[in-house]
């Protein structure tokens, strides 16, 4: 079948995914909107991941599968060669864990296009190891600004859809809680994001990713507000208590 130029080019980092890669992007193909590509960088897995992937792309022109060139360790570097490699005028993210319902793709593009907005997210359901659904629904602002999300990340990276353009030469810095500096990086170009207020994600929340160590996640908020986003100190220390304040709300949910 021959597709038109990709409206959205979605970006999946992938290493050793082979108990999950497919369900992420069979849960991609069940997509009500059609006019996709999906581009997955494999990060020098050494299990089977690379050959399910190929098996998929073999079957489906949409999908284009790469590989970095050795093991970064790291997703930023293999979704910076994502984004180098899109095509289409919207980007989307998800890992290559995780899964979107049916209709996540043509609701968020028909909330862009009506509103003329930039990046748009929404909520999500964690489901358990085995991707069990259990009413677990995580919720996040109506829309979110850059000092909205200085105090904690707001835009659940799985749920995004976000602009090419607005976009622009912004890439992934290869630190801790990357995604969250990507955003904050966008949004301070003036951007606000916008919520589609509901849930069009399944997010696995499996015991090696609820980052157990909250000390160095508190670090890696800590050093990309203060360094990367050059906070001053007494301000740092404030959102500082809102991370932590919504840190603990997420924890109990």
């Amino acid at each position: 079948m021959a597709y038109l130029k990709p409206t959205v080019s979605i970006i999946v980092a992938c290493y050793n995914s082979q108990s999950t890669i497919a369900r992420t992007i069979d849960s991609i193909l069940a997509q009500s909107f059609k006019n996709w590509e999906l581009i997955i960088i494999d990060d020098c897995s050494t299990d089977n991941s690379a050959s399910i992937i190929k098996n998929y792309a073999d079957n489906d022109s949409r999908i284009i599968y790469l590989k970095t060139s050795r093991n970064t360790g790291a997703p930023s570097s293999p979704r910076n060669i994502g984004i180098k490699n899109a095509s289409g005028l919207y980007i989307a993210f998800v890992d290559s864990d995780d899964m979107w319902l049916p209709d996540k793709l043509q609701q968020q593009i028909q909330l862009i296009e009506q509103n003329n907005y930039d990046l748009v997210y929404s909520h999500y359901e964690k489901v358990n190891n085995k991707y069990k659904r259990n009413g677990r629904i995580i919720k996040t602002r109506h829309k979110t600004t850059y000092n909205d999300l200085l105090k904690s990340n707001h835009i659940p990276f799985l749920t995004s859809v976000v602009k090419r353009s607005a976009i622009g030469e912004t890439l992934f810095k290869n630190i801790p809680q990357e995604d969250y500096c990507f955003w904050l990086d966008i949004l301070k170009k003036g951007i606000t994001a916008h919520n589609l207020c509901k849930v069009t994600a399944l997010y696995r929340d499996s015991k090696s990713s609820r980052s157990a160590n909250k000390w160095q996640m508190a670090q890696g908020f800590w050093n990309v507000i203060r360094k990367h986003q050059n906070i001053g100190l007494l301000r740092c220390w404030y959102y500082m208590i809102n991370y932590t304040i919504a840190g603990f709300l997420k924890y109990i949910r």
